[in-house]
């Protein structure tokens, strides 16, 4: 293989010698004479009409080195439409022939010659939407800090990714530097390493945003709600009705299985799956050992009622009945829970911390305790406990005569309490957590301690974590609460707090002898200070009359607030150095590529740097270190850098990429952004080269949600969407349904059917063909469709955003691309339709045709159609048409644009037009055919132009993929994947197969050697 790469250069460029002179001499007597004769009239250096020269190229090299525009000549040729209708002289077909047949003899030979020539493809730097892709998988969040930049030109094919035009300069820099600083700003020093927030933390508040959120986050995924459980218990056990138990083993699986959606009865919330530990307990008490007495008893009473069977009917029976249980349970419990009185002791202020955090202590201690109680709660609201009258369940419950009985019949609650806890966790407190009257009418602090105007957090979640929590979710708990204290410091803000408070709010430390123990020193947590500020006030406390319990209480907080300040200092002088190399492993990942060893030096040299130099702190100088690396030309720009030869090897000009540019290259084509672990660890094992793994890797790459990069730049610059979400050009006033939120369902239409393509390996056909497309409650209204959508909403999970695939769509008039609102509002000047831009749309972003640029001087037409006076739009531009300079390209487009005229200027369907004219979509196309609509349209295309339409998205395809503009060597890899497509029935797979095996993707030309 390695030989072949050597001697391939020597095929490519040394041609046949009798080859290229019979094409010379071609060109001297056939096609230069005709282009002096007929052509340079226009398309002269002094006169290039649509920006076309004929007069540079003078032999075949030179048509062959600027063939684009030979590729223009030959379209126009074979139109009929060059030289123009109105020219003085015409050449005779016989003349036209041979200069077609000269140019299609050129574009084969240089094709075939050159074929395997990757050409070269510039460094660049990354495209704004590419930096928002690389900074969002690169940091776990979507910063977007490109959205500031200007936006990227596009070269001749319509993308933004190649090095013709993504160029860099000083005020770019500028924008670079800004947005580096950005990220840097959402830095995160946490105890394991680097981590990115959402927003800027560059304040304590904005941390304890961050930390808070996590955990209430991960405590609102969580399910709580007892009639979830009993339902999917009661599946489980009609699964298999003779089932007597059920290992957790088993319940994990069957929960699993039943919420992936894999049994009809799915019902999922969109959080996470059951608890398999707490189905488990459940199931053993609801299948055990009957009790007799009690509120387990009455459980299992109103468990054997449930119906059997799994149909739609029992299910309906079961969930009520389940609720039903539910509400037992929660109506019993919630009169159940221990009574904690305030702590008091004289002078100190009832809510200051250490008596406020003995209180919390004794709720966690009780959650899952019986208070006691239970018979008076019985005999006074046994009506009330949701319990069928004269049931067995009910029975269960009342209170027994006999002392012996009732003493065993109160024993019976200390299981209920534990199994079902007064609250799985507290997620917030309110500010006078001391009166819980008060409390009722204000509004919680998130994880709150309760404190009065303090800051402070208490963790309070012991039976989530004992009863449910899976042993990886307790260590993912434990750690966002770690976090928490380290990332916020919250024990030293909480002892500042408490501290200010006992100056302030109370009288308590006003005393001399606390003068020197002031929150706003810096040292106030230090051990001497905060043993000397404990042994001061218990001193005092004692003294004036506290009650051994605060005393006791008061010595602990003091002991607890130390012992979390030592632990923070510890934690961070250790994380210092984690971050350091947490820092170097992020330079790694932002390169794409590993580190050398100088450049891990470099970045460990810069570090210390700032700090002994520039007298930085730590977490200045790691962020420093960020906004270096995102600043360096290895993450801002894409070098695909070719294998390195070995010592004294001469480069050849075509060489192989390494495989860590081949994982950038594949990455930022399919993606659109930076390669994952997967595909940096087989460029690590030098195996991602193998065609195999390749193959196997696009399939997964276009399953992952990471595809939308692809299907956002790729289509969205192809069919001219990508902006669509700034679209103002519509009337709202006239269209009041066109809301914000109809344009942005708009603009995702067509990434949806477009992931459906890529992801499930379906035809690209059937972007032109498929009667069916995807919707949202608002598309479907704007489309005419509500009814048949609410009928399949209900059928299908809508968890998607409200998304669904709609069949059968013909009969509204839609499906695949071509009658997509999106474009038909974007091709639309607002208070008309225009068919000359719908038209320009379909035959330049469909079939791949290139319509010249409209001369400057030609009349616009009124912008709200219904100020056309007496004609409609179709007679006025059949008079815009008796222009001979205008007839050529509006025959081509015309007819392609009219067919759309049943679709109003924001795409809904209508039958007259807004000066009451009843629309005309009738039209004859190129071909002298006639056809009626969007179904002629497409009869049409299935019939003349298909071949178009495949050939402009394999060229559209291969341009995006290489990240530049084709050339002549890619003649062949374009045949390649025609042919492929057409064997594997269109498959869009098969295309990216083709491309990222072909010479052109796998290699680079070079022309010295590169050195790292």
């Amino acid at each position: 293989m390695r030989l072949l790469l050597l001697l391939l250069p020597l095929l490519i460029w040394l041609p046949s010698s009798g080859a290229a002179d019979t094409l010379d001499s071609s060109f001297q007597k056939s096609v230069q004479p005709f282009v002096q004769r007929y052509c340079l009239d226009c398309h002269s250096a002094a006169d290039a009409q649509g920006d076309l020269d004929l007069t540079a190229d003078q032999d075949a090299a030179s048509v062959a080195g600027n063939f684009r525009r030979w590729a223009v000549v030959m379209d126009r040729l074979e139109a009929g439409e060059m030289p123009p209708p109105d020219a003085g002289e015409r050449p005779s077909d016989s003349e036209v022939k041979k200069v077609l047949h000269w140019i299609t003899e050129l574009r084969d030979s240089e094709a075939k010659r050159t074929s395997g020539d990757p050409g070269i493809v510039l460094a660049r730097r990354l495209s704004n939407a590419e930096y928002n892709y690389t900074i969002r998988d690169l940091t776990g969040v979507d910063i977007r800090p490109a959205e500031s930049f200007p936006v990227d030109p596009a070269n001749e094919a319509g993308f933004d990714n190649t090095g013709e035009s993504l160029t860099m300069s000083p005020s770019l820099i500028k924008k670079y530097l800004e947005a580096a600083r950005m990220v840097s700003d959402h830095l995160v020093l946490a105890p394991g390493g680097l981590e990115f927030a959402p927003h800027p933390v560059m304040t304590f508040t904005d941390r304890d945003k961050y930390c808070v959120n996590r955990i209430i986050d991960f405590y609102h995924r969580q399910r709580t709600d007892y009639a979830d459980y009993l339902l999917a218990l009661w599946h489980f056990q009609q699964a298999d009705p003779s089932r007597t138990d059920g290992d957790r083993k088993a319940l994990q699986e069957f929960l699993s299985a039943r919420e992936s959606g894999q049994h009809d009865s799915a019902q999922s919330d969109g959080t996470k799956p059951l608890s398999a530990r707490y189905a488990s307990t459940l199931w053993q008490i609801l299948t055990g050992p009957p009790r007799q007495q009690g509120p387990i008893a009455a459980l299992q009473h109103l468990w054997r009622q449930l119906p059997t069977g799994d149909g739609p009917e029992a299910t309906s029976q079961a969930r009520q009945q389940c609720e039903q249980m539910r509400d037992f349970i929660v109506t019993l419990r919630r009169q159940l829970v221990h009574n904690v009185s305030n702590l008091t002791t004289p002078e100190v202020h009832d809510g200051s911390q250490p008596l406020v955090l003995w209180k919390n202590r004794q709720f966690v201690a009780n959650r899952r305790r019986y208070a006691g109680g239970a018979p008076d709660v019985i005999e006074a609201k046994l009506d009330d406990l949701s319990l069928p009258a004269g049931s067995e369940a009910s029975a269960a419950m009342k209170l027994p005569d006999d002392p012996a009985a009732l003493e065993q019949y109160e024993q019976t609650f200390e299981e209920f309490c534990s199994i079902f806890p007064d609250k799985f966790y507290v997620s917030e407190r309110a500010r006078v957590y001391l009166d819980p009257e008060e409390e009722k009418e204000r509004t919680g602090r998130y994880l709150s301690a309760g404190f009065h105007n303090q800051a402070g957090y208490f963790r309070d979640d012991a039976p989530l974590y004992d009863l449910m929590l899976s042993d990886a979710e307790r260590r993912e708990l434990d750690r966002l609460w770690t976090e928490l204290d380290f990332v916020c410091r919250a024990p030293q803000r909480q002892y500042a707090a408490f501290i200010w408070f006992d100056r302030t709010d109370s009288s308590f430390m006003r005393d001399s002898q606390f003068d020197r123990y002031r929150a706003e020193d810096k040292d106030c947590t230090s051990e001497a200070k905060v043993q000397g500020l404990k042994a001061a006030y218990l001193e005092k406390a004692e003294r004036v009359g506290g009650n051994p319990e605060a005393l006791q209480a008061i010595g602990r907080y003091f002991d607890d607030m130390s012992q979390s300040f030592r632990w923070w200092e510890d934690q961070w002088e250790a994380s210092q150095s984690v971050h350091v190399e947490a820092m170097i492993d992020f330079a790694q990942r932002a390169f794409r590529r590993p580190l050398t060893q100088p450049e891990r030096d470099q970045l460990r040299s810069f570090y210390h740097s700032l700090r002994d130099q520039d007298g930085l702190s730590h977490d200045e100088a790691i962020r420093d270190c960020v906004v270096a690396t995102l600043m360096s030309p290895h993450f801002c720009y894409r070098v695909d850098l070719p294998s390195r030869s070995g010592d004294g090897e001469q480069p050849t000009e075509i060489q192989p990429l390494d495989d860590f540019a081949l994982a950038s290259r594949l990455s930022y084509f399919l993606w659109a952004s930076m390669p994952d672990d997967e595909l940096l660890d087989l460029a690590r094992a030098g195996e991602l080269h193998r065609h195999d793994v390749l193959e196997a890797q696009t399939r997964r790459m276009s399953r992952d949600p990471r595809a939308r990069g692809f299907v956002t730049e790729f289509a969205g610059n192809w069919l001219d969407f990508r902006r669509f979400q700034e679209h103002n050009g519509v009337d709202r006033e006239r269209f009041q349904g066109f809301t914000d939120g109809l344009r942005q369902s708009m603009y995702e239409e067509p990434i949806r059917l477009m992931m459906h393509v890529i992801s499930d390996q379906a035809s690209v056909l059937d972007l032109l063909y498929g009667d069916f497309t995807f919707v949202d409650e608002q598309l479907a209204r704007h489309y005419g469709m509500s009814d048949a959508y609410a009928a399949q909403v209900d059928k299908v999970s809508a968890t998607n955003g409200g998304w669904i695939r709609m069949e059968n769509t013909g009969r509204f008039g839609r499906g695949g691309l071509l009658p997509m609102g999106v474009f038909l509002t974007a091709n639309s000047p607002g208070l008309r339709t225009s068919p000359v831009k719908r038209g320009n749309w379909v035959v330049k972003r469909i079939l791949g045709e290139q319509i010249p640029a409209p001369p400057a001087a030609v009349p616009e037409l009124p912008e709200d159609e219904s100020k056309l006076g007496e004609l409609t739009l179709r007679e006025a531009l059949a008079r815009h048409r008796a222009d001979p300079s205008c007839a050529a390209c509006h025959e081509r487009i015309d007819s392609f644009g009219l067919v759309f005229e049943n679709y109003g200027p924001v795409g809904e369907r209508r039958l007259e037009d807004f000066g009451g004219r009843a629309v005309d979509s009738h039209v004859m196309f190129p071909d002298d055919s006639e056809g009626e609509g969007l179904s002629g349209l497409r009869d049409y295309i299935r019939r003349e132009r298909q071949d178009d339409f495949v050939e402009n998205f394999c060229r559209k395809l291969l341009t995006y993929a290489l990240s530049r503009s084709l050339q002549l060597s890619d003649e062949l890899t374009i045949a390649q994947m025609k042919t492929t497509l057409e064997k594997s029935d269109h498959r869009f797979s098969s295309l990216v197969e083709v491309i990222v095996t072909s010479p052109a993707f796998l290699n680079q030309r070079i022309n010295v050697k590169l050195e790292r």
